[in-house]
């Protein structure tokens, strides 16, 4: 799994699909905190998305 802020990585999921799966984070500037506070808070969303052998692109914000 790739965690990306980068929406280059949004659209080459899209395209080409998984492996690997993309988790970006729409976030603007933030701290490493704020993101750590994201994965956190959405830890069921991600492990859905994990255990989800179809999807490739899990959007957060």
């Amino acid at each position: 799994m790739i965690v990306s802020k980068d929406a280059d990585m949004h659209d080459l999921s899209l395209v080409f699909g998984n492996p690997p799966k993309v988790i970006w984070l729409r976030l603007g500037n933030c701290s490493t905190l704020q993101v750590e506070s994201l994965l956190r808070r959405d830890f069921n969303a991600v492990k859905l998305f994990y255990e989800d052998g179809h999807l490739s692109l899990l959007a957060l914000s």
